[in-house]
């Protein structure tokens, strides 16, 4: 399963609910025990990933979401770029070293795009966390030089988080997957059905 079939299990439907952005900034406090706990460290990296935009439309809007962005971003100098991925999903891509302007960058972001009548076009959020290689997992995991990649993508339309953990040869870390639902189910609100833990290969960062 991939962005399209997230998409359509999400938005399969004539009427969707409003987007839950309020949940958001659980991950701001639960990055701390992340890290401490579990060795995953915020990459600095986020997304925003925006359901297909037909292209009689999408120049438009694109040029409206790039405005808003720069107006939204300018307190927090988060970086950010636009990018179309080869399915036509629009990623708003967000750097920030600060994890705390990064998480507050995201809601008002999301906020801002909801306000402007964009909010049926949010499909996730997404964080990065990296953690250091294990012993010998370089070449079985072929990513960022060993360094287990984690992210964590909050459904808006759900109000949760779920954790996901690609390997190369489109395999998941279940396992981890798991173990992170045990560690994290107090702090954050992590999707309880795991069959809408959706894999979402090839994030761009």
């Amino acid at each position: 399963m991939g962005l399209r079939d997230f998409m359509d299990a999400v938005l399969g439907r004539s009427s969707l609910p409003k987007a839950k952005s309020d949940k958001l900034f659980a991950i701001s406090t639960a990055s701390i025990t992340l890290e401490s706990n579990l060795g995953l460290k915020p990459s600095g990296l986020a997304g925003i990933c925006f359901k297909p935009i037909g292209a009689s439309a999408y120049e438009s809007a694109r040029k409206e979401i790039q405005e808003l962005l720069e107006y939204s971003s300018k307190e927090t100098e988060t970086e950010f770029r636009l990018e179309k991925d080869e399915f036509n999903f629009l990623w708003a891509i967000f750097k920030d070293l600060d994890f705390e302007d990064l998480v507050a960058n995201i809601h008002l972001v999301s906020e801002t795009l909801e306000e402007h009548g964009f909010g049926e076009q949010i499909l996730c959020a997404i964080y990065r966390f990296d953690s250091e290689p294990e012993a010998g997992t370089a070449e079985r995991e072929g990513k960022a030089g060993g360094r287990k990649v984690v992210y964590w993508i909050y459904n808006f339309k759900q109000g949760t988080y779920y954790p996901f953990i690609p390997l190369s040869g489109k395999q998941r870390d279940s396992p981890f997957e798991f173990r992170l639902r045990a560690e994290m189910e107090r702090e954050m609100p992590i999707e309880k059905n795991v069959e809408k833990w959706y894999p979402l290969w090839g994030i761009p960062f």
